[in-house]
C-alpha cells in the first residue's frame, strides 16, 4: 500500500487534483465575493433611484392633493357661507345645502376621493361621502384635529389609516390630509376641512420602493413619526439613519439590513427603505447554490481527468519499466510500442534504439572475438618454428651476400622481415602508422621484385599522421587484395598509390590502384559481404578485407571502416576511415 501511494500514477493524480481543484476553489472564492459586492453595490444604487422616484411621485401627489385641499379653504362663497348666522331656519337650510352642494362639485370631481369633511368653528360639520355619516363625537380630542389646527393654513398630511378618521361608519382605508380654512378678510381661521382619499396610489408610491417580499417602506416625519407605512409595525428608530441635517438621499448598510431614506422637497417628510438582508442576499444564495453545484461537478471532472493524464503519463512509464527488466535479465528481443505524450514517445523510441543498438553491439562483439580469433589462428599458422625461420632466412641472406647477389638479398630479407612482423600477435594489439607503412614498404619490395617491374608505386603519407594508431595488418591486406585481384593480372604498367586525405573529423588512408577494376553487381556483393556476411578467408597466409572491417568498426565504432569504389576497366579505391585524434590525445 506505501510503495503503491508513492508510485508516479498516484503522485500525480494527487498532484493534478489538487492543482485544479486548488485553482478552481480560488477562482471561485474571488468569483463569488467580487459578484456579491457587485450586486450589493447595483441593489444599493437601485434603492437610491428608486427613493428618489418615489420622491417625486409623491410630490406629484402632493401638489394634486395641495390643489384639492385649496378648492375648499379659498372658496369664497364657502367662507362667506361658513360666516354667515342667521336665526331663520329656511336660510340656514338654504346655506347648508350650498355649502353641501359645494363639497359635493368638488367631491365629485375626483374619482379618488371617499369623503370630505368641513368642521366650521362653531361646531358645524359638513359631509359628503358616506350616505349614512356618524360623526365620531371626540373628534375634538384627537390627534389628528390638533395637527390641523396647528398647521397654520398648510396642508397637513395625515397618512393612511384603516378607517375614517371621522367617519364611524366608514370602514374601508382611507389615505387623509386637511387644512385650515380661513377668513382672509378677518385673518382668522374660522374651521378646517378634512379629505379622505382612496390610499391605493400612495401604497402603489411606497410598494415601488420595496426590494423584497420582506422590505419595509414607511413615510415618517423628521420626527420619527410614522405617517404611512406597507407593515402593520412601524421600523425601529435605532435602526434607522439620522434624519437631522441630513442631505436628501441617505444609505445606511448595516450587518443584517439595508436602510435608504429620501426627504420629500415639499415637506419634512422622509420616504424609508429598509429591506432585511435574507432579501438582499436572494441572488447571493442562489449564486452560491450554483457555485456549489457547479464546483461539486468540475471536481468530480477534475478527478476524472488527473486519473487519465496521470494514467497516460504512468502507464508508458510501467510497461518501460517492466521492459528495462527484461533487458536486465539478457532479454534483448522486445520492442516496447506505446502511443502516449510526445516525450514519453521519444524516451520509449530511444530505449528501443538503445535495446537494438546494444544487441547489435553484443552480436558485433562476437563477430569481432571470432575475427580476432581466427586473425590470430592465420598468424599462428603462418608462424612454423619462426625462430628456425629466421635464422634460416639470415643465412641464406649472408650466404647471397658473400655472392654478391644483392637483390636476392634484399628479397629475402625484405621477406625475413614481413614474418618479424607478422608472427608477433595479440589480442588487440596497436601499432602506429609508421610502423604499419615500414611493414608495407618491405612487401611492396617483395611484390615489385615479382612482377618484374610491372608495377609502379605512389606514396604520399603527411608526416603528422605517422603517429596515429591503427590495429596491426591493416593496410597490408588492402594492398595484397588490390595486388592479387588488379594488377597481378594486368598486361599494362600498374599503378599503385597510398595516400592519406582528411575529411571532416575523419583520416582516409586510400589504396588506389588501375587494374581491372569490378562491375557494378560484383562491387554491391564485396560491399554486402563487409557489412553483414560472416568471415571469409580471403587468401591463403592473409586477412581477409571482411575480417579487417570488423576489426576497424570495433576499434572505433561502426561509421569507421573500409570503403570500396571501384569502376571495370579502370580500377578500384579502398579507403581505410579512421578517426582523427582530437587535440590533447595521445597518439601513442
Amino acid at each position: 500500500m506505501r510503495s503503491g501511494f508513492h508510485s508516479i500514477h498516484h503522485r500525480l493524480f494527487l498532484l493534478f487534483l489538487f492543482c485544479m481543484s486548488g485553482i478552481l476553489l480560488i477562482v471561485s472564492l474571488l468569483y463569488y465575493n467580487r459578484t456579491t459586492d457587485q450586486i450589493h453595490d447595483k441593489i444599493s444604487d437601485l434603492s437610491q433611484k428608486n427613493v428618489a422616484q418615489t420622491a417625486g411621485l409623491f410630490s406629484l401627489l402632493y401638489k394634486g392633493y395641495d390643489s384639492l385641499s385649496k378648492s375648499l379653504s379659498n372658496n369664497f362663497e364657502m367662507i362667506r357661507l361658513l360666516n354667515e348666522t342667521s336665526e331663520e331656519p329656511a336660510i340656514t337650510y338654504i346655506n347648508e345645502q350650498s355649502i353641501t352642494n359645494i363639497i359635493g362639485a368638488i367631491f365629485y370631481s375626483r374619482d379618488d376621493l371617499v369623503g370630505i369633511h368641513v368642521i366650521s368653528d362653531k361646531g358645524r360639520i359638513y359631509n359628503y361621502g358616506n350616505y349614512m355619516n356618524v360623526v365620531d363625537p371626540e373628534y375634538q380630542t384627537k390627534d389628528w384635529y390638533r395637527q390641523i389646527k396647528d398647521s397654520s393654513g398648510k396642508m397637513v398630511w395625515l397618512g393612511v389609516f384603516e378607517h375614517s378618521l371621522i367617519d364611524q361608519v366608514e370602514d374601508s382605508p382611507v389615505f387623509a390630509f386637511g387644512r385650515q380654512i380661513y377668513d382672509l378678510n378677518e385673518h382668522k381661521p374660522i374651521g378646517i376641512v378634512l379629505y379622505e382619499t382612496n390610499p391605493q396610489p400612495i401604497l402603489d408610491a411606497l410598494d415601488n420602493l420595496k426590494l423584497g417580499v420582506h422590505s419595509q417602506v414607511s413615510l415618517m416625519s423628521q420626527t420619527g413619526q410614522v405617517l404611512s407605512s406597507t407593515t402593520d409595525s412601524a421600523p425601529a428608530l435605532d435602526q434607522l439613519p439620522n434624519l437631522e441635517n441630513s442631505q436628501n438621499v441617505v444609505v445606511k448598510q448595516d450587518s443584517d439590513r439595508l436602510v435608504v431614506a429620501s426627504k420629500l422637497s415639499f415637506a419634512d417628510l422622509w420616504v424609508i427603505s429598509s429591506t432585511p438582508d435574507r432579501d438582499l442576499n436572494v441572488e447571493v444564495i442562489e449564486m452560491k447554490r450554483y457555485l456549489l453545484i457547479v464546483i461539486s461537478i468540475l471536481i468530480i471532472v477534475s478527478t476524472l481527468i488527473a486519473s487519465i493524464v496521470s494514467q497516460t503519463i504512468s502507464s508508458p512509464l510501467k510497461k518501460l519499466i517492466r521492459e528495462m527488466k527484461q533487458v536486465e535479465i539478457g532479454n534483448f528481443r522486445g520492442m516496447l510500442s506505446v502511443a502516449s505524450y510526445q516525450e514519453i514517445n521519444i524516451l520509449v523510441a530511444s530505449f528501443n534504439r538503445m535495446v537494438k543498438q546494444i544487441e547489435d553491439l553484443i552480436e558485433r562483439v562476437k563477430l569481432s572475438s571470432v575475427s580476432e580469433k581466427n586473425a590470430e589462428l592465420h598468424a599462428l599458422q603462418s608462424q612454423v618454428n619462426p625462430h628456425f625461420l629466421y635464422n634460416t632466412l639470415d643465412m641464406i641472406y649472408w650466404m647471397l651476400d658473400e655472392k654478391e647477389n644483392d637483390h636476392l638479398g634484399e628479397l629475402v630479407l625484405s621477406l625475413s622481415s614481413m614474418f618479424r612482423y607478422s608472427s608477433y600477435w595479440e589480442d588487440g594489439v596497436e601499432v602506429t602508422l609508421r610502423e604499419e607503412l615500414e611493414q608495407i614498404g618491405h612487401y611492396l619490395k617483395i611484390i615489385s621484385i615479382r612482377l618484374e617491374g610491372r608495377l609502379q608505386i605512389l606514396t604520399d603519407i603527411d608526416e603528422k599522421w605517422l603517429d596515429i594508431r591503427l590495429p596491426k595488418m591493416t593496410v597490408q591486406p588492402v594492398i595484397e587484395n588490390a595486388v592479387k585481384h588488379g594488377l597481378e593480372s594486368l598486361n599494362r604498367q600498374g599503378i599503385l598509390k597510398v595516400y592519406t586525405r582528411v575529411v571532416g573529423s575523419d583520416l582516409k588512408i586510400i589504396v588506389e590502384d588501375n587494374g581491372s577494376g569490378m562491375d557494378a553487381t560484383k562491387l554491391d556483393r564485396l560491399i554486402h559481404t563487409l557489412n553483414w556476411e560472416s568471415p571469409k578467408e580471403m587468401g591463403k597466409g592473409g586477412i581477409g578485407l571482411q575480417n579487417l572491417h570488423r576489426r576497424l568498426q570495433h576499434m572505433f565504432g561502426e561509421p569507421y571502416g573500409l570503403q570500396v569504389q571501384s569502376f571495370l576497366g579502370e580500377g578500384t579505391q579502398v579507403a581505410i576511415v579512421l578517426p582523427i585524434p582530437k587535440e590533447g590525445e595521445n597518439t601513442q
